[in-house]
């Protein structure tokens, strides 16, 4: 069977007691960067084969995967941070072994955009996930498509593009609509910060941004 198992977003604590069971009676662990899934593996003195699985490799080893899968391993699958499939890669793989009646099961566990929704003081009883926005092509299209979204968006956006991101969303869904930006979640620097996508746009225009971003963007009234 196929387990997918949500890893911490910064916090190395904020992992569940079944996740880690289940990382220890796997036969392999699936991961975007064996580096990077090493170094949570080994805090928690975690030692099974690691098989690389990202977006330049899935469609090429879905097939053999599912016949692993189907002669008896049982495999888990991880990302570098937070929920497999959330931005990250797992559709295709998940899809395989429905069609091929392989077991599938998704651990509850961290995922960035939940606490960067539930923080921002904008509703979230209705909200739109859209994740990364294209870079180039399409991206202008979405952003008129947005424009009138009702309900509240979030996004995930990276350094270098924040500030040239919220600039393109005060334009066309204009400068005063609310917004907050969180940015490091669950670590040392952790930082929220909200207002209207000008205000919020000039305070990171003065400053040096690392870490990951979720943008949650009012909807439209």
């Amino acid at each position: 069977m196929l387990y997918l198992v949500p890893t911490p977003i910064g916090n190395l604590k904020d992992v569940t007691l079944r996740s880690l069971e289940v990382l220890q009676q796997v036969d392999v662990i699936l991961c975007e960067d064996t580096r990077t899934s090493s170094k949570f593996l080994n805090h928690y003195q975690i030692q099974k084969p690691l098989s690389p699985y990202h977006q330049h490799n899935e469609h090429k080893v879905v097939a053999h995967l599912t016949d692993q899968m189907k002669a008896g391993k049982t495999f888990a699958l991880i990302t570098d941070a937070g929920t497999p499939g959330i931005s990250d890669p797992a559709f295709l793989l998940v899809r395989a072994c429905i069609q091929e009646g392989i077991k599938v099961e998704c651990l509850p566990g961290t995922t960035a955009f939940v606490p960067a929704l539930v923080n921002s003081g904008i509703p979230s009883n209705r909200f739109v996930f859209e994740g990364f926005l294209p870079i180039k092509k399409g991206r202008q299209t979405l952003f008129k498509q947005l424009a009138t979204e009702e309900r509240t968006m979030v996004f995930y956006e990276s350094p270098m593009r924040l500030v040239k991101t919220l600039d393109e969303m005060a334009g066309y869904f204009g400068a005063e609509r609310y917004c907050s930006v969180s940015r490091e979640l669950t670590k040392m620097f952790e930082e929220n910060y909200r207002g209207t996508l000008q205000q919020v746009a000039d305070y990171f225009r003065s400053k040096s941004v690392k870490g990951e971003i979720v943008i949650v963007v009012a909807g439209a009234s």
